[in-house]
């Protein structure tokens, strides 16, 4: 069973539940504003795939940011960081049993048929 993470709203994450259904995996989706995500699921996200992966600096909550909000320098302080701000996740976020896969291209297709 894979758990999607993603924003309801979000384009990306509508394909991608599209698509799961298409082929027939089995899913969950929980909206990161409206379910909600633990602190630990953070971290947990953070060390399967780093900040690199799991945050969007490209995105506009990021570029909302104050200088100080953006000098974040540990795993504690990015969790609180996206526990206040979760649109500054990269989307949509797989987790299954054994892996956490971020985003929704030919690669990360790939890992979830596998």
């Amino acid at each position: 069973m894979i758990t999607v993470y993603g924003l309801k709203n979000c384009d990306t994450c509508r394909k991608a539940t599209k698509w799961l259904e298409g082929e027939g995996i089995e899913h969950t989706f929980k909206d990161l504003r409206k379910d909600g995500f633990s602190p630990d699921d953070v971290m947990t996200w953070l060390a399967a795939v780093g900040p690199v992966t799991l945050i969007n600096r490209k995105g506009t909550t990021w570029r909302d940011l104050d200088d100080y909000q953006k000098m974040v320098s540990n795993d504690e302080d990015l969790t609180a960081l996206v526990m206040e701000y979760p649109a500054i996740l990269k989307r949509p976020i797989f987790v299954t049993d054994d892996q956490v896969i971020v985003g929704f291209k030919d690669e990360q297709r790939a890992a979830l048929k596998s």
